[in-house]
């Protein structure tokens, strides 16, 4: 059976993931969010929405990005 690249379960309902020329194989969105998704800069929780970005530096939200100086960045609506 597959293994997940995140936890090393031998599970028989894998799935992969193919990112950028780069394929991960996952037995649940958990362990596929644990790996992949970005982390905001400022208070570390996982974004699994659009974030804000300045630049390169990415946050969970504009409260987030403001609390890092970037006052110009809004949340999406």
């Amino acid at each position: 059976m597959p293994v997940c690249d995140t936890c090393g379960n031998d599970y028989e309902k894998t799935f992969t993931v193919t990112r950028n020329g780069s394929s991960a194989t996952f037995d649940s969105f958990e362990c596929a969010v644990t790996a992949l998704a970005p982390i905001c800069e400022h208070c570390s929780c996982r974004i699994l929405g659009h974030g804000v970005q300045a630049g390169e530096r990415i946050f969970c939200c504009a409260h987030c990005a403001h609390m890092a100086g970037f006052r110009e960045l809004v949340d999406h609506i």
